[in-house]
C-alpha cells in the first residue's frame, strides 16, 4: 500500500514540476528581446531538464546462458 501512495506522490510531483517548467518557459519566451545572447543557452538548459525528467529506458535482461 505504501508503495502505491509513494508512486502517486512521485507522479504528482513530476507533473507539478513539468507544469512549473512550462510556465517559466512561457514567461521567458515573452522576454526574448531582453535575453538576446542567452536564448540558446536557456533553451539548452530546459532541454536538459526535460531529458532528466523523462523516465529511464529499461534494459531488457537476457535470461539463460550467455557465452
Amino acid at each position: 500500500m505504501r508503495a502505491f501512495v509513494r508512486l502517486r506522490e512521485v507522479l504528482a510531483t513530476r507533473k507539478a514540476l513539468a507544469k512549473r517548467l512550462d510556465a517559466i518557459e512561457e514567461r521567458l519566451v515573452g522576454h526574448e528581446g531582453e535575453l538576446e545572447g542567452h536564448a540558446e543557452q536557456i533553451k539548452e538548459v530546459f532541454d536538459a531538464i526535460r531529458r532528466l525528467m523523462a523516465p529511464p529506458k529499461k534494459r531488457k535482461l537476457r535470461i539463460g546462458f550467455i557465452p
